[in-house]
């Protein structure tokens, strides 16, 4: 058995749960409680942006996460929650697989004795988070935690990468469920609701912008980076935290962790973006069944399936219930569905002190050197890094846990888990996977596309690499980013900020030209030619830029969403993109039904085709919800910007939902900052709606404005700045 295995099967996994009321605090952890707030000063600033001083770095972690609870204790608590596998305790029987999806993976036993293990350093800043955490939930008793009265250090653990979907989601939980129920459960103490249906929302693609500029390509000489991730919104929080010890990190941090995840100090910056490479691996494990246990087929030899019984609590009309699981284990990890007869199991990343320590240190580094050095932990399994520092320098590194592989294998299928040669051998080392530093032209970039094109023509070169090391492919927002970026040098914040908001969607571009064409040849009887006459001229004489006045922006995102519907099951069945179909293969009369379809919603839903953009995309804020929720009847903002589908760098995720007819963005930019570095550093930056998840303070949705029209505010990021500027200081809890 393999120490990952060894660990993860350790004891039970059924967590105890919370007592109805938080525990009280001994004297001595009120004393330890009190003693960390009067060592850190927290400073709101006039967007009540927390910035947060202690002496130690273990002091303004417990700020900064005080800083947290009292902005949205709810995103905080909800990502512990989902982390640790107890979200059914909260929402019922329809999360019981969520929950057995994280702890086929999470165990709170295995993760206490992982906090035992780790470095002292890092356990004082684990406590000193969980103390901030239960300091806030004393000193706020009308704060009712939905299910985690009582924080402790090891929890810390189990929610160390900052992204937004991490690998254990690629764990599909309708496959889960197929294996799980088609086995015999060890006990169930009651029944259980289904899944929600699935739903397919229009497609939005994922990851981020970053993009690093060098001196030689600026005005005044120094380097500058973009931070543009786009992620689900109000995911993280904006702050800095400042110690006597070397930390003084700004920038965006995910709901309930202590570290920066995207951001700067006055040496240097960092940006993620989601990564293309394949980090995970699914087996196919030749199982044989013995009475009540299994073995699986390594090699020549019969091992045995490692068994774990798994307790997942769920809420009820009438209290708490249980359903407890037989889990199946692997050497390779747990078993997470069926194919073809075979057991496939499933492969990740599985280091929460390395990633927690990487996440960590990555914000105290100031040069390249003192960054690359906290790469060698690989444990960044889904992002690719943009870097930029004082010293002039920018990098790119991939994707930072990049298995070694048998490349005679195809690993984008279940690869034969009897085969030893289908083992991991360790990970790629950084000079053996796609890295630009410096690069000649001085520039470079990462959109959530691949790494060929990050840099030119002096980007990393596709065959010098094995295939694993990059599943995508170029994206509309990748050319948009050359677009830019190449031929410019002189570069300024305010130009950077400019070409981060640039208004040309190439995805038109390129589109519509088979639209146009399939009208141009149309009979002039055929009953579309009249139909279709103006839409098309109004395509015809488009720029392919955004913007809220912009009648053909409407008519050509809705074109292409019918589109895109309508297409999609064919271009599949050809094992090609919905672009690429749109482009070489689409029947030109489905491509002028779509937009007939178009412009007949667009009349039903605004009274007219001829609907600006702006009165069709919108921003609205009106509760802090998990899941947003829209009205039409109530006040709501025009967004220019596009879905990153067709090429927009400004990202805005937007649809209609079942009780609205405008569109409202929940995802895509998120927090936008612009970064210079000299001898200090400069920066502007946006988050939308505000920081505050209260609706009835005043930081609610501040910036909502800012956010649609691109306008980034200063940040304050020498405490000199704060002068004029702040709106209250005070120590956590008073």
């Amino acid at each position: 058995m393999n120490g990952f295995l060894s660990a993860l099967v350790t004891a039970t996994s059924l967590v105890a749960l919370s007592s109805p009321l938080a525990a009280q605090p001994t004297r001595s952890e009120l004393a330890r409680w009190q003693r960390e707030a009067q060592n850190v000063t927290i400073i709101r600033d006039d967007w009540g942006i927390a910035h947060v001083y202690g002496h130690s770095d273990a002091d303004a972690v417990f700020g900064m996460i005080y800083a947290q609870a009292e902005d949205d204790f709810n995103r905080v608590e909800t990502n512990y929650i989902n982390a640790i596998g107890r979200l059914a305790e909260a929402e019922g029987a329809d999360e019981i697989w969520r929950d057995l999806r994280m702890k086929l993976f999470i165990d709170p036993d295995s993760m206490k004795a992982m906090y035992a293990r780790s470095p002292r350093w890092l356990q004082s800043l684990m406590v000193a988070w969980a103390d901030g955490l239960n300091f806030y939930l004393y000193k706020h008793p009308d704060v009712t935690p939905r299910v985690i009265h009582h924080f402790e250090p090891w929890m810390a653990l189990t929610f160390s990468e900052g992204s937004i979907g991490g690998d254990i989601e690629r764990v599909n939980l309708r496959d889960l469920r197929a294996f799980y129920d088609s086995l015999p459960p060890s006990a169930s103490a009651a029944t259980h609701t289904s899944l929600a249906p699935r739903t397919t929302p229009p497609p939005e693609p994922s990851g981020s912008n970053g993009i690093a500029i060098a001196p030689s390509n600026t005005l005044d000489h120094h380097a500058l980076l973009l931070i543009n991730p786009h992620t689900s919104f109000f995911f993280r929080s904006e702050l800095q935290m400042v110690s006597d010890s070397g930390l003084n990190a700004y920038g965006a941090v995910t709901w309930g962790q202590f570290f920066v995840y995207q951001g700067f100090s006055d040496r240097a910056g960092w940006m993620h973006t989601s990564s293309g490479v394949d980090a995970i691996d699914e087996y196919a494990e030749t199982v044989t069944r013995h009475g009540n246990r299994y073995t699986y087929r390594y090699g020549t030899a019969d091992e045995p399936v490692v068994e774990k019984r798994i307790t997942v609590p769920y809420r009820t009309e009438h209290g708490m219930a249980h359903r407890t699981f037989t889990a199946f284990y692997t050497r390779h990890g747990p078993v997470v569905r069926a194919e073809n007869g075979k057991w496939i199991t499933i492969r990740l990343m599985q280091e929460p002190v390395k990633a927690l320590t990487q996440s960590y240190l990555r914000t105290k580094a100031r040069n390249y050197d003192e960054f690359a050095r906290t790469m060698e932990l690989h444990t960044n399994s889904s992002n690719n890094t943009i870097y930029a520092d004082a010293d002039g320098t920018i990098a790119y590194f991939h994707g930072n846990f990049i298995p070694r592989r048998d490349t005679s294998f195809d690993w984008t299928q279940p690869v034969d888990g009897s085969d030893p040669r289908t083992d991991w051998h360790g990970v790629l080392s950084l000079d053996e996977t796609p890295h630009l530093h410096n690069p000649p032209n001085g520039w470079l970039y990462n959109s959530n596309n691949w790494p060929w094109s990050a840099a030119g023509k002096y980007s990393p070169r596709r065959a010098d690499f094995p295939k694993y090391v990059e599943q995508g492919r170029e994206s509309f927002r990748g050319m948009h980013a050359i677009r830019v970026l190449q031929g410019r040098h002189d570069f300024t914040m305010q130009s950077l900020m400019d070409a981060a908001y640039d208004s040309y969607l190439p995805g038109f571009e390129v589109l519509l030209p088979p639209l146009i064409r399939a009208w141009d040849e149309l009979p002039p009887t055929d009953s579309l030619s009249a139909m279709l006459a103006e839409q098309i001229g109004e395509l015809r004489r488009w720029d392919y830029r955004w913007g809220v006045s912009s009648v053909p922006t409407s008519l050509a995102v809705f074109w292409g969403t019918e589109a895109f519907r309508a297409l999609r099951g064919d271009a599949a069945r050809a094992g090609m993109p919905v672009d690429e179909y749109i482009v070489e293969r689409a029947p030109g009369r489905v491509l002028l039904e779509a937009l007939a379809r178009a412009s007949d919603r667009l009349t039903a839903d605004f009274g007219s085709w001829r609907t600006p953009w702006g009165e069709i995309n919108r921003f609205q804020r009106i509760n802090d919800d998990i899941e947003s929720s829209f009205d039409d009847s109530k006040p709501s903002i025009p967004v220019g910007f596009t879905s990153s589908l067709w090429g927009s760098l400004a990202s805005f995720g937007a649809r209609p939902y079942p009780n609205t007819k405008r569109w409202y963005g929940t995802s895509g930019n998120s927090f936008v900052a612009v970064v210079e570095f000299g001898d200090s550093v400069r920066a502007v930056a946006v988050t939308a709606g505000g920081e505050s998840g209260h609706p009835d303070s005043p930081h609610f949705n501040d910036e909502a404005e800012r956010y649609a029209t691109g306008k980034l505010r200063p940040v304050y990021y020498y405490r000199s700045q704060l002068q004029g500027h702040t709106e209250r200081e005070y120590h956590p809890g008073s």
